[in-house]
């Protein structure tokens, strides 16, 4: 029960990954990981998909957005070719932002499919602190909490990074 005496469940964790947020104030490289994300494109390529869109910015601009996304981990250099005396880089997002919000009439719907895939999650969760307990303790310690610190929910942050992550590679693989 919490301090305020009132019955009251946790129904959402919002994760802020500051390394993301930070690279993605900017709401063009949202965009700019929008169309990297089904693609390897270079830079030139990008800033044509951006003015299809809409979006009037030089193409250094568009550099300078891609470097700070690469420079956050969010978009790889997957291949480079050479020729006309340079080289060219090919960009892929391995990261993609979702912000949206679900309709009020989903609810009920989304509440079905969370009773149908909780006891796997369960499942999957025990997994995780049993075989992994000490490992999760290694990363939380390398995570180097505070004090105070120590009372925020590093566990769920990782364990959340975890099913996340393979949550991706499951759909990918789909």
């Amino acid at each position: 029960m919490n301090s305020s005496g009132t019955d009251h469940r946790l129904n959402d964790i919002a994760v802020r990954d500051t390394r993301v947020s930070d690279a993605i104030d900017e709401p063009m490289r949202a965009m700019i990981l929008d169309i990297l994300a089904d693609e390897a494109l270079t830079a030139t390529e990008v800033h044509d998909r951006l003015a299809d869109r809409g979006v009037d910015r030089t193409e250094n601009t568009v550099r300078h957005h891609i470097n700070e996304l690469r420079d956050a981990n969010l978009v790889d250099v997957v291949r480079f070719e050479e020729g006309r005396g340079g080289t060219t880089k090919y960009y892929h997002a391995n990261t993609i932002v979702l912000s949206y919000s679900l309709p009020d009439s989903a609810a009920p719907t989304v509440e079905e499919m969370i009773d149908a895939v909780q006891p796997q999650i369960t499942d999957a969760l025990a997994t995780l602190t049993d075989e992994y307990d000490d490992a999760i303790d290694e990363i939380v310690t390398d995570m180097q909490p505070c004090e105070h610190c120590r009372t925020q929910k590093y566990e769920t942050y990782i364990l959340l990074t975890v099913l996340r992550r393979a949550f991706v590679r499951a759909h990918r693989n789909s």
